[in-house]
């Protein structure tokens, strides 16, 4: 049985196909961690705090409650995306909180998408699958 004139075109330019487009490396799924990490600026007293949060749980730092949804990091072999998605609601003297941000924030990039406040600012440092801090409900 002979191969087809389309079956032999496709083996010969099969080598050159090969080289002219090679095989992109396949890029891992995102790895989901149950902490992020982030950094605070009181801008009135100039002090930066580093805290560790939960993934669901609400933190507070200074007026603003801070409530990461999911935090993402890639594994070591690719290039580094650390990225969250986070609520942050600042709490009135009365009490009642309203919502300042909501969306993405990503580890290299601090200034896109920071949460900027008149007294505060807070960026994503990393995702971590442990942390000293103990989880909530057991403080």
């Amino acid at each position: 049985m002979t191969a087809s004139p389309h079956r032999k075109l496709l083996l010969t330019l099969a080598p050159l196909l090969a080289l002219a487009f090679p095989t992109l490396p396949a890029h891992a799924q995102p790895v989901a961690n149950p902490i992020a990490t982030f950094a605070g600026l009181d801008k009135i007293t100039g002090r930066i705090t580093r805290f560790d949060v939960y993934i669901d749980e609400t933190v507070l730092f200074g007026a603003l409650e801070i409530t990461p949804r999911a935090c993402y990091s890639r594994p070591s072999t690719e290039t580094q995306r650390t990225s969250a998605f986070l609520e942050v609601d600042q709490r009135s003297l009365q009490g009642s909180s309203k919502r300042i941000f909501t969306g993405w924030m990503f580890a290299d990039s601090p200034a896109l998408n920071a949460v900027d406040h008149a007294v505060y600012d807070v960026w994503l440092i990393a995702c971590k699958t442990s942390t000293d801090v103990p989880p909530p409900g057991k403080r």
